[in-house]
């Protein structure tokens, strides 16, 4: 999976995508210490060892680069994880990893964590950011304009120890 780069300086507005969430009662926001074993947890639940260990990192930032989708549970009341999304944890400047919970997948929770997180990364004062590994490089493209970095194939990440 390629690098691919993305120009902060034209990021979508950001108001129009988190009051889309807001309508479906999912609230997008920065994690907080105490949540770090739960977050951990979770994304290691749902997708694996590696990315645990980039959110757990990107939470030990102040303010924290792990940002989180939560919808309350009608049943309980209780907030539930939806997705999360990191940035500055395997590198500076890097945004990822991010997920979302596969059962809410086409809900543009993804896109709003994205456009949420690059937005952050903005007001840090970055003017670019890479995506590292890139999966859904038409994702990225359509919604952020990021554009394959050549020759970034296995890039940062080769000679990393295996995923236990």
């Amino acid at each position: 999976m390629p690098d691919m780069l993305v120009k902060l300086y034209e990021l979508p507005e950001l108001a129009p995508v988190l009051k889309d969430m807001e309508n479906k009662k999912i609230t997008i926001r920065r994690t907080m210490a105490p949540e770090k074993y739960a977050v951990g947890l979770w994304v290691q639940e749902h997708f694996s060892n590696y990315w645990k260990s980039e959110c757990e990192i990107a939470m030990t930032r102040q303010p924290s680069s792990c940002l989180i989708a939560t919808i309350e549970d009608d049943n309980n009341g209780k907030s539930r994880m939806l997705g999360f999304a990191c940035y500055d944890s395997t590198l500076k400047g890097f945004f990822g990893p991010t997920g979302v919970a596969e059962e809410t997948r086409g809900m543009g929770v993804g896109k709003a964590l994205l456009i949420a997180s690059l937005h952050a990364m903005r007001e840090e004062g970055y003017g670019y950011a890479v995506i590292g590994g890139a999966g859904p490089v038409d994702f990225y493209a359509k919604f952020v304009g990021a554009e394959i970095i050549e020759g970034s194939i296995p890039g940062v990440y080769q000679g990393m120890l295996p995923n236990i």
